[in-house]
């Protein structure tokens, strides 16, 4: 099972680059998983895109949200409770000198096995922990 982090789901949803590998990953693998945590990120990513970057309207941010929401209701992107991860996240952020929202991720990969993100770190962390990195 493959646990998708922020920084794919909002390639996927403001169709940055490789945006269609994850929405092909998604499509054959569903359900993903992340960790409650990712709500929070995207939907800052979202607003960022509309507030401080301009690139999309308030208008645009909102139906994006709603998609995004919609993806997470319906359980094509399952959400677990971070509560469960925080323990071993906190061990690898301090291990490896990352955020522990990023750890989060990893953490939760430890337990599914995989792992798909466009963050560069967390990759190569989550490669010397012995996770499957996509892509």
């Amino acid at each position: 099972m493959i646990v998708i982090d922020a920084s794919a789901i909002v390639a996927l949803i403001l169709m940055e680059n490789g945006y269609e590998k994850v929405s092909e990953i998604i499509r054959v693998e569903k359900p993903v998983y992340t960790v409650d945590h990712a709500i929070k990120e995207v939907a800052n990513a979202i607003w960022k895109a509309a507030y401080l970057k301009k690139v999309i309207s308030s208008d645009s941010a909102l139906k994006i949200y709603k998609g995004f929401i919609k993806l997470v209701k319906t359980h094509i992107i399952r959400v677990e409770n971070e509560s469960q991860y925080i323990d071993k996240a906190m061990e690898i952020a301090l291990r490896y000198g990352i955020p522990v929202y990023d750890a989060l991720y990893i953490a939760q990969a430890l337990i599914y096995g995989e792992l798909l993100t466009f963050d560069r770190i967390q990759a190569r962390i989550a490669r010397e922990l012995g996770i499957r990195v996509i892509p």
